[in-house]
């Protein structure tokens, strides 16, 4: 079976998830929402206390890798989740504590590695848009379409404190600005499938943009 990837890489907080949710849903894709993932285990880092003076256990993370696997789970209305060990995440993972933890979690080979595998069967039962940081780049080099988000930084870290306000989560605007360019700056650093734009990609910065005006350039693109 031949399926469609559309490749939605970019820095945190320009739209990337809102964006890809619009498109799949638009085209009867399925959305793969890779930051969930990489969340995820540093939740899990957080709760089993492999954390230590600001040091991941990697050895304790690594041997738990094998037995933590992604797949899909239909909520209300027939909606698909995505699950880990068949449990789906929600607001817990958004908090600042596992925010700090995400770069540093994506940056282990071993975690990046058993992620590229899932994240590549994930898109074989359907056509798929996936966002994250090297999809274009590494997971998926040869994907159908791809599209790289831009915006300033201020303006990321205020929509990130807006949403967090929403939704009752704690923390200040400037720990989120700090939390924005500390990541910028790991996931455009690390050794291993850094946040890079992709030479094929069509870049896009949504510093001025709504959401509709940046989903139907998006959709323009896609069509021609």
């Amino acid at each position: 079976m031949k399926t469609t990837v559309i490749a939605i890489d970019g820095y945190a907080s320009t739209g990337k998830s809102t964006l890809s949710k619009q498109l799949a849903k638009h085209l009867g894709y399925t959305y793969v929402d890779t930051g969930y993932m990489f969340r995820t285990i540093g939740f899990l880092v957080l709760q089993n206390n492999w954390l230590k003076n600001d040091i991941i256990a990697v050895t304790e993370l690594e041997k738990a890798l094998p037995a933590l696997q992604f797949s899909w789970k239909e909520g209300d209305n027939a909606q698909m989740h995505m699950a880990l060990n068949d449990l789906v995440y929600g607001e817990e993972l958004r908090t600042t504590e596992v925010s700090n933890l995400v770069s540093k979690v994506a940056a282990l080979p071993a975690v990046r590695a058993h992620l590229l595998d899932q994240q590549r069967s994930l898109s074989k039962a359907s056509s798929v848009v996936m966002d994250g940081r090297d999809i274009g780049t590494v997971v998926f080099p040869n994907a159908t379409h791809k599209f790289f988000l831009n915006a300033k930084p201020e303006i990321r870290a205020e929509r990130r404190y807006a949403e967090m306000q929403a939704k009752g989560i704690p923390g200040t605007l400037d720990e989120v600005l700090a939390n924005v360019i500390e990541r910028d700056r790991l996931d455009s650093t690390r050794a291993i499938a850094p946040l890079v734009k992709a030479q094929d990609a069509t870049e896009i910065d949504t510093s001025a943009m709504d959401v509709e005006a940046i989903f139907q350039l998006l959709c323009d693109h896609i069509k021609a």
